[in-house]
């Protein structure tokens, strides 16, 4: 299944954020004909100083600039965990056709629990959500992470 080839690298870039301490999630932005992968990031708030920087934001970034376009409506996002409501956001201007993620985020999450941002009548774009897809190990690096962080 094509979606846990694409979540599998998420989950990649989950576990290299990781490494270097920040909260590990990971995502892919792709082609949704050709299967391209156009962006690969892991979140990097701490690295580049920027509360702005997860994983989602940093591929879409990267993919609008490398395409010189500021929507993407041929893409699909695989991202590790639920988006928050900044990421959902984003993900809705860019004009993202499909969002693909792992593990849902009821604390932070944006998508299916707080605001629900694509439920929201100021949303212009809503793409095809699809949840769920390798779950459980993308759930567990998050909470192996943060069960580290909390022995410290």
């Amino acid at each position: 299944m094509d979606a846990e080839k694409y979540m599998s690298i998420a989950l990649e870039e989950a576990n290299k954020a990781a490494g270097r301490d920040e909260v590990p999630i990971g995502a892919v932005l792709v082609h949704a004909q050709t299967g391209e992968i156009m962006a690969v990031n892991g979140n990097r708030t701490i690295e580049l100083h920027d509360p702005t920087a997860h994983a989602e934001i940093l591929v879409i970034r990267e993919a609008c600039k490398n395409i010189g376009a500021q929507r993407i409506p041929e893409y699909d996002l695989y991202v590790t965990l639920e988006p928050c409501a900044m990421c959902a956001a984003a993900i809705s201007f860019a004009r993202i056709r499909t969002l693909y993620f792992a593990a849902s985020d009821s604390k932070g999450g944006g998508v299916l629990h707080g605001g629900k941002f694509f439920d929201q009548p100021t949303c212009h774009h809503k793409p095809t959500v699809k949840s769920g897809v390798m779950a459980d190990p993308c759930g567990r690096i998050l909470k192996d992470f943060f069960a580290e962080k909390r022995k410290a």
